[in-house]
């Protein structure tokens, strides 16, 4: 199994250190108590007034779900999708239940698969989340309401061998993680002033 476990500045959390997008899964089917305990954590992300705004649909590999998220799927990602035995959409209701726009929806659900990455990696599982697709093709596709949004696909599996993808793809599995540094993004006293606990 390729590891890129994150070259960070200071010791954090094996789960979120070792946490990463492959784009090559192995065809074993996740254990639907897995999958239950993966979407569990993903209930008790925090959310604004904890109107828990997320909602997913999943597909298995084989059935019509998971080709018709597939089918949304822009090419490049289709390239190495389908070596993932799980393929679902994030959607989120952008109203309360009074009908007022709930401005945190894509946040919220962003938490709540954020909890449900760290779960997963806790289970020997990744998730590998995607922008690329048509949105509004899986929104008529699955007949998504008018007051939800379809935000991001996820594939989702145990990691695989990097061998079987494309050179181009292959190169992207093998190459360093990287990520700016703190000093670019955490800011003290006003905007673009770094904070002072950061070296």
């Amino acid at each position: 199994m390729l590891s890129k476990e994150a070259p960070t500045t200071v010791a954090i959390h094996e789960l979120i250190r070792q946490r990463w997008s492959p784009r090559a899964f192995a065809h074993t089917a996740i254990e639907p108590e897995i999958l239950h305990r993966i979407f569990e954590a993903g209930r008790w992300a925090p959310s604004s007034s904890n109107l828990q705004p997320w909602l997913f649909i999943v597909g298995f590999s084989g059935d019509e779900t998971y080709k018709a998220i597939y089918s949304t799927l822009v090419e490049f990602n289709q390239l190495w999708a389908s070596t993932a035995p799980v393929l679902l959409l994030s959607i989120g209701k952008e109203t309360n239940a009074r009908g007022e726009p709930n401005g945190s929806h894509k946040y919220d659900v962003g938490q709540a698969v954020a909890f449900m990455s760290l779960q997963a990696m806790d289970e020997g599982v990744y998730l590998h989340q995607m922008g690329g697709f048509d949105k509004g093709l899986a929104s008529r596709l699955f007949e998504v309401p008018e007051n939800y949004k379809v935000i991001t696909a996820i594939a989702l599996g145990y990691p695989g061998n990097p061998e079987v993808l494309r050179e181009n793809l292959k190169r992207l599995e093998f190459a360093p993680r990287i990520r700016k540094p703190l000093n670019e993004f955490v800011f003290s006293g006003r905007f673009g002033e770094k904070a002072n606990f950061i070296p």
